[in-house]
């Protein structure tokens, strides 16, 4: 049977590496040298990072016939930014293998999975629209920013619901594109074209680098990513055994940890771009959207730094833009999930709220604190219907 790989499949896996890319890979830079990477080691993190999720990606796709995306850790990444002084690039690898190897076993023993079947789906879907709340709302931000390039992206966006749905999104990303061009706002004078060395660190395992950023690097992984992502898949309808996932996870985080693989985890935010109707009407075809991602993170992890500073060559507004206009329908339908269950409406709620905070407590994002504040409520909730 033929593949049936669609417009929409393709514009959709882009829109998922231009989203994912320039709205972190700054923090890459900055880990990579808070680690004291060269330059050279740091174009080597791209390479295992984008070969990494692209692999990972595209196997769990197939494999799965579902939308499954991989991403590197961006909490994980600030954590090292500011984690990782007085330790060198030996010792730094040492914590992204023994965080990874955390990650395999807790797949491999079923211990996420557990948690993770226990989880109201109104829940779910009250994490995941804060999580993506603030892209929805930095859609108009950007109208600060850059409001006659925004404006034109809206309005396309708003005409061509009207009558192409499916091409919505690209047409408003092409739309910001060309604005950004005739503008003058593009800068490609930095932009040169290089296949990357991948670059061996061997590993050193130092006490305190693995208590003190190890742990804290596989907490922040599980919590503000694996837990989100499961969520999204759940809140769209894909039912996936979380175990394999993670244990697949974290096994490429150990094979590419010496290159610079930091963490990999489930996405959240960018796996949502493939499992709306702009991606394909259809679900059971979704996957073909993150398996052409998965390409595209193969391409970028090939020249590395290069291609990075082809996407950074635009104007942030432009991100910030078409990352809220492609989530829309998402938000929608998290939105109206929460309220789905009238028993978890008020921990729907809280949970919501919480998530859509922002708040970072003892390094663990608000995505895990609102997950466990509704679990708390409704366990308070039955407590008291019992009567115990």
């Amino acid at each position: 049977m033929a593949f049936g790989l669609r417009f929409s499949h393709i514009t959709a896996g882009l829109v998922v590496v231009v989203v994912g890319y320039t709205s972190s890979v700054v923090i890459i830079f900055q880990a990579a040298l808070a680690a004291g990477a060269s330059q050279a080691e740091v174009s080597s993190w791209l390479w295992a990072l984008g070969i990494g999720m692209g692999i990972s990606s595209i196997g769990l796709s197939l494999f799965y016939r579902a939308p499954l995306l991989t991403a590197w850790s961006t909490p994980g990444a600030a954590l090292l930014v500011t984690s990782l002084e007085g330790f060198n690039l030996s010792q730094a690898v040492g914590v992204f293998l023994f965080s990874s190897a955390l990650i395999f076993v807790c797949g491999l023993t079923g211990l996420f999975e557990k948690l993770v079947h226990r989880i109201p789906s109104s829940l779910a879907s009250a994490m995941l629209a804060g999580v993506l709340l603030q892209f929805g709302l930095g859609a108009f931000e950007a109208l600060q920013l850059h409001w006659p390039m925004v404006c034109v992206m809206l309005g396309v966006y708003l005409l061509a619901r009207m009558a192409l749905t499916q091409f919505a999104i690209p047409l408003a990303l092409m739309a910001g594109v060309a604005m950004a061009i005739f503008l003058g706002q593009v800068d490609l004078a930095g932009v040169t074209w290089q296949l990357t060395t991948p670059v061996w660190v061997t590993p050193t395992f130092n006490w305190a680098a693995l208590i003190g950023v190890g742990l804290p690097l596989f907490v922040v992984t599980m919590t503000s990513q694996n837990v989100p992502g499961i969520a999204v898949l759940k809140a769209h309808g894909y039912r996936v055994s979380s175990s394999p996932l993670m244990s697949w996870t974290g096994l490429t985080g150990m094979l590419l940890a010496p290159f610079g693989g930091f963490a990999f985890n489930l996405a959240a935010i960018t796996a949502a771009l493939c499992m709306g109707d702009d991606a394909d009407p259809r679900p059971n075809h979704r996957y073909k959207a993150s398996v052409v991602a998965g390409v595209f993170y193969l391409i970028l992890g090939l020249f590395g730094a290069s291609v990075v500073a082809l996407f950074t060559a635009f104007p942030q507004a432009l991100v910030m833009a078409i990352a809220g206009l492609a989530l829309l329908k998402t938000i929608e339908s998290s939105l109206v999930g929460l309220l789905s269950e009238d028993a978890h409406r008020e921990a729907a709620l809280l949970t919501f709220l919480m998530t859509a905070s922002g708040i970072n407590f003892l390094s663990v994002s608000s995505a895990f604190w609102g997950l466990l504040l509704g679990a708390m409520t409704i366990g308070l909730s039955k407590f008291k219907r019992e009567g115990v």
